[in-house]
């Protein structure tokens, strides 16, 4: 591998024209086929093989009329003078408001408060006590999120014009929701990147490289994703996680390779000799390339891992994310150096270069090597004090609680949630997340007495508020019931119920019953993560351990290595549960309404933690080996080890912590949450698990951390990650001042 990628590394250096020339071809071709193939994104839901998806294609099947997957508002009205809305003021406010909502674009029906039948008897939502507070329910003909920009324009208007008439007017539904967006966060996060870069390399042609790497990266995944609309659904949400995942992995995986070129090319001198740095990229690729070529392959592992979990739109964002992940690695390893080729000797500064030739360039940074001996000497301390401090962090974790959003997790100021509220108020909390019982009649039933019967086992249970009229389709082969919980949507009893309801109405043989509605939709999407949980860990876990063993050829190290992820992992989710659940600092990190945390934030933390986490320990420990193969004991390996690589490898954390948490001030709750717990985890996982834990474990260790039983040793492939067959090589097969050059790295 090493040798394969040191040919790579020098080829792409000395051949720049056609290796830019190459990668022009492929974005303007992924380019030209996004402009030509662009279709819109697919903003539809689905969570196939489940009970509530099932009932909902049933209803969209047997009950077109409903228009079942079209938009919803919900207006409410609450009176501000003291009188009921049936009052002749308050009634004409309602009734304006109805007629002028008849008439929006895209409109399937409205539903005044006020309605009633044809023989006088209401049906509109009207509060039974005082009449103080109704609510008008607006479909529409299209998803909420595919409705014209017109419409929602059209809605607003019309709420603002019934200000200051005596009545509040507050408004919720799927069609406010907003497609996600990151807006400025990447930039935040380059910016920061930009000057963690210019510390570390002093140079700012040096810096700018693996900020303009990533950036192509990002940009040519998210031109293909707009090509894949043509010919498979993509979700709105398909391209964030690829682009908070690769800005991250992007600017690390070229600071690592151009960090390494640089101390090659430093540590030899010929800064000024153009053989003598095509000659340093290759080595610096077949080194540092190797380790980022398995960094990134673990990273991918545990993205496509999570098709596990069988939620489409969670399966299109981990593969757009492995595909800029694998994006940047064959940036890395190829146009980076093409790059460093046009830089030339300006890859260092004049300074710079004019100290390396009066021999006063350091390539080995002095504080990692130091903290690596202070690590060897003290790694009991050390080691108890960092797991300690992790378990104390964990500890929120404990309390956990998952669900979904919904109305009543949003900003106390948001109109959305102010409906909410006065729905709860008027109706009681379980109005907010109605049920739909759907019936598939068996062919011959009674549809009169399958009614009854579904009502009578309805009523029976608790926690039901109220139990609607059990209505029959055109054809009478299906009936559908509305069912109204006494608790709130996100609440458990409410998750206990749908199951209760499920458990009697499986019993019923007149009819296969299925429950659907938002609220059991999210109960689905919870429950199928939770059981995917374990077998994602073991698929996961599995093959990136099968991973780990061929870069380290070791058998304690992948092992030590899975256990400080399941802190960092542990960790994170505390300090998660601790802003965004109980709320410490919400006004600091954006949180507007602390609650649950979002059900797949787990599962999502484990995939992207988990490889995020086995970059920095192959790009550490990967160093502490190259040391002890070439004959260091262990402890001194682990300090040469971090001397070369710990100054690199907290400026790729800080770099990829800016990023993550540039996306904590985005609107979207799944996105801010996700920023906040990648950036804890990372903060975690960089500075105490592997910069701290992980040494003096192999300190305690010592020659027993790199055993490998001599019949594996005999079976695994030598992917060579350190670079020990490459330099015999060069040693052997290159001419002669080549020969000086390799000595000169050693």
């Amino acid at each position: 591998m090493a040798t394969f990628l040191y040919r790579l590394g020098r080829g792409s250096y000395r051949l720049r024209w056609l290796v830019l020339a190459v990668w022009i071809l492929v974005i303007g071709g992924v380019g030209a086929a996004a402009t030509a193939l662009q279709q819109e994104t697919n903003p539809e839901f689905v969570l196939p093989g489940t009970e509530s998806q099932e009932a909902f294609d049933l209803l969209e099947d047997r009950f077109p009329q409903m228009n079942a997957d079209g938009g919803t508002a919900q207006i409410v009205f609450e009176s501000t003078n003291g009188e009921p809305l049936t009052s002749e003021a308050n009634a004409a406010v309602i009734d304006g408001l109805t007629a002028v909502m008849a008439d929006s674009p895209q409109i399937a029906g409205v539903t005044s408060p006020l309605a009633t039948d044809e023989a006088g008897n209401p049906i509109g939502m009207l509060s039974a006590e005082d009449q103080t507070i109704g609510v008008m329910q607006v479909t529409y003909t299209e998803p909420g999120m595919e409705l014209d920009d017109d419409t929602v324009a059209y809605l607003e208007d019309a709420i603002a014009d019934t200000e200051d008439q005596g009545v509040r007017v507050e408004v919720s539904g799927d069609v406010l929701q907003e497609i996600p967006h990151t807006g400025a966060t990447e930039l935040i996060g380059i910016g920061v990147a930009l000057v963690v870069l210019i510390i570390t390399f002093g140079a700012l042609l040096a810096a700018g490289l693996p900020i303009i790497t990533a950036v192509l990266g990002v940009m040519l995944t998210t031109l293909g994703i707009t090509a894949a609309t043509s010919f498979m659904n993509v979700s709105d949400s398909t391209g964030i996680l690829a682009s908070m995942i690769g800005l991250a992995v992007g600017i690390d995986y070229a600071l690592f390779i151009l960090s390494r070129y640089r101390n090659e090319l430093a540590a030899d001198g010929r800064v000024e000799d153009r053989q003598a740095r095509a000659e340093a990229m290759g080595r610096a690729v077949g080194t540092a390339g190797s380790a980022v070529f398995f960094a990134g392959l673990t990273v991918i592992v545990a993205l496509l891992g999570l098709a596990v979990v069988n939620i489409p739109f969670l399966t299109e964002m981990a593969a757009a994310a492995a595909v800029t992940v694998l994006i940047a690695v064959l940036i890395a390893v190829t146009l980076l150096p093409a790059f460093a080729g046009f830089a030339g000797k300006r890859i260092f500064t004049g300074r710079q270069r004019r100290r390396i030739a009066a021999g006063g360039h350091d390539s080995k940074p002095n504080g990692g090597k130091r903290w690596g001996a202070f690590v060897s000497r003290h790694p009991i301390l050390v080691a108890l004090v960092g797991v300690v401090g992790l378990g104390v962090l964990a500890y929120p974790a404990t309390d956990l609680e998952l669900g979904l959003p919904d109305g009543g997790s949003m900003s106390e100021e948001s109109s959305q949630r102010q409906a909410y509220d006065l729905i709860s108020e008027g109706f009681g909390a379980g109005f907010n997340g109605q049920l739909m019982i759907v019936g598939d009649l068996d062919e011959g039933a009674d549809p009169v007495a399958a009614a009854q019967q579904v009502t009578d086992d309805l009523n029976a249970l608790d926690g039901i508020a109220v139990v609607g009229q059990a209505l029959p389709n055109e054809a009478g082969d299906t009936l559908m019931v509305t069912v109204i919980p006494e608790t709130a949507p996100a609440d458990e009893a409410t998750n206990q119920l749908v199951h209760d309801i499920r458990d009697v109405l499986a019993d019923d043989t007149g009819a296969d019953w299925a429950v659907t509605g938002a609220t059991a939709l999210n109960i689905d999407i919870s429950d199928n993560l939770n059981d995917a949980l374990l077998p994602y860990m073991l698929i996961v876990v599995g093959l990136a351990a099968l991973i780990l063993l061929l870069v380290f050829r070791s058998i304690l190290v992948p092992l030590t290595a899975t256990l400080g992820f399941m802190l960092s992992v542990f960790a994170a989710l505390g300090a998660l549960v601790a802003v965004f659940q109980w709320g410490w600092a919400s006004e600091l990190f954006n949180v507007d309404q602390p609650g649950p945390i979002m059900s797949m934030m787990p599962i999502l933390m484990i995939g992207l933690v988990f490889g995020l986490a086995m970059d920095y320990q192959i790009f550490l420990v990967t160093r502490v080996r190259e040391a002890y193969v070439h004959g260091a004991d262990p402890k001194t390996a682990i300090a040469e080890g971090y001397g070369h690589s710990s100054r690199v490898v907290v400026a790729a954390a800080l770099i990829m912590i800016s990023v993550f948490a540039a996306f904590i001030f985005s609107s979207e709750s799944l996105i801010a949450s996700m920023g906040f717990a990648l950036a804890a985890a990372v903060i975690f996982d960089a500075f105490v698990v592997r910069m701290a834990i992980i040494p003096a474990v192999m300190a305690l260790l010592g020659r027993a951390a790199w055993w490998l039983p001599k019949w594996l040793d005999r079976i695994l492939p030598n992917v060579d990650v350190e670079g020990e067959k490459l330099q015999k090589h060069l040693a052997q097969d290159a001419p002669e001042d080549e020969r000086e050059l390799v000595g000169a790295s050693k």
